[in-house]
């Protein structure tokens, strides 16, 4: 079983920057695929981004397409996901989240292991 810990969270100013980490720790990410998700207070959990296991392949929810970037570094056992010009509409608690396959798909559904999550609060 593996675990998350998602990191980098805080409050920010509308049109600021943060970066998160999910880390892992009981295994290697390599062979995992990795989400980050979000989730608001009364709205359901969302895909913000996902990655690949090999890192080539990449999703981004059309909110935040040119705004956030997800990245990974296997040899840190750690997956980013950099988020710019934020907006109070990103403001939520984030997830990652992580799956054994070769494909990708960003649900939530799809994901059997779940880090604690990290609050975002964009707010001037």
């Amino acid at each position: 079983q593996v675990q998350l810990v998602e990191s980098g969270g805080g409050l920010v100013q509308p049109g600021g920057s943060l970066r998160l980490s999910c880390a892992a720790s009981g295994v290697t990410l390599d062979y995992y695929a990795i989400g980050w998700f979000r989730q608001a207070p009364g709205k359901e959990r969302e895909g913000v981004s996902c990655i690949s296991r090999s890192g080539s392949t990449t999703t981004y929810a059309d909110s935040v397409k040119g705004r956030f970037t997800i990245s990974r570094d296997n040899a840190k056992n750690t997956v980013y996901l950099q988020m710019n010009s934020l907006k109070p509409e990103d403001t939520a608690v984030y997830y990652c989240a992580a799956r054994i396959r070769r494909d990708l798909i960003c649900s939530p559904s799809w994901y059997d292991n779940w880090g604690q999550g990290t609050q975002v609060t964009v707010s001037s």
